[in-house]
């Protein structure tokens, strides 16, 4: 599970195309390479390889946010003639598949047919349960155990996110703290936040979070943390992402939404399962611990115990 290259990655999370198909581990090695134009059709390619097989060079241009240019030129960087080649690949591999991508296609356009009118609430759950069941196909969870040994075996988990991946390594450093103090979340006031990898050590790990638009605080943190000796561990959303070549473990989580903004529930979801993760793997320490805060909050008076009055 570990990584040298972004070419070892794949994604289960993501298409439904074959995870040795060519074409995909050609574009994840030519990725770095490419202009910024080209990183965003290909992009789109990866992670939409139904709609290619489906959908018009034009379509796709427009539901990627490019040229129609762009994606001739991207046909060319890739070595073939022009863009039909790319979408004949993707057809033979519908005609190649019993669930070919038509059919996922029809199954969805059926499922938002049957939904109530086109309520924007059904149509979003109905995506974050399909997300986070793909994190229970055998690889997302192999990456999932994989991971969890690797923080296990650190003596401290530095954890960073920002920007809208923050709520993600808050909530992993929050519960991590309640079963005792090997967990640093690199956050602070005036720019501080990454000062405690200041005194960090080759036996720590970090944990990175970052989705696109990666947020170039996170990757110069990240890349920090490496070059001190620590392990690089992350929870992303693409082969492509730049925490993937620097990381020794990664976890894919889907993002796409409905709405206008990036879904973090998937990789909220992959946080809390790698805290259950770890803290089964010592059932009386964890315990022990969970006692030691309950006690704490109770002094505190931190939580109401009173029930709701009825009126």
């Amino acid at each position: 599970m570990s990584s040298t290259s972004p070419t070892s990655k794949s994604s289960a999370s993501k298409s439904p195309v074959s995870q040795s198909d060519p074409l995909r581990e050609q574009i994840i090695a030519q990725f770095d390479g490419m202009s910024a134009q080209l990183q965003q059709a290909a992009r789109y390619l990866l992670e939409h390889p139904e709609e290619v097989a489906l959908v018009s060079m034009r379509e796709l241009a427009r539901l990627a946010a490019v040229q129609p240019a762009t994606m001739t030129r991207l046909a060319k960087v890739l070595g073939f003639q022009g863009y039909n080649e790319i979408r004949a690949h993707y057809a033979q591999t519908v005609r190649q598949r019993n669930d070919g991508f038509a059919a996922k296609v029809r199954q969805r356009d059926g499922q938002a047919a049957s939904a109530p009118g086109s309520d924007i609430e059904h149509h979003m759950l109905h995506g974050l349960s399909a997300q986070i069941a793909a994190l229970c196909e055998p690889e997302p969870l192999q990456r999932l155990t994989a991971m969890a040994e690797r923080l296990a075996a650190a003596k401290k988990i530095y954890v960073l996110g920002l920007r809208s991946s923050h709520a993600v390594a808050w909530h992993f450093h929050y519960v991590m703290s309640l079963l005792g103090e090997r967990s640093v979340h690199l956050d602070g006031p005036a720019g501080t936040g990454g000062d405690a990898l200041i005194r960090a050590k080759p036996d720590e790990v970090l944990l990175a979070i970052s989705i696109t638009p990666y947020a170039r605080d996170t990757l110069t943190l990240a890349q920090l943390a490496k070059d001190k000796g620590l392990a690089v561990l992350s929870i992303t959303d693409s082969e492509v992402s730049p925490l993937v070549s620097i990381s020794e473990h990664t976890v894919y989580c889907a993002t796409e939404s409905y709405s206008f903004f990036h879904t973090l529930a998937p990789a909220l979801a992959v946080s809390e399962v790698l805290c259950t993760l770890l803290a089964e793997r010592d059932r009386p320490a964890t315990l022990e611990a969970l006692q030691d805060a309950d006690d704490h909050l109770a002094h505190l008076n931190t939580y109401s115990n009173a029930l709701p009055r009825r009126e």
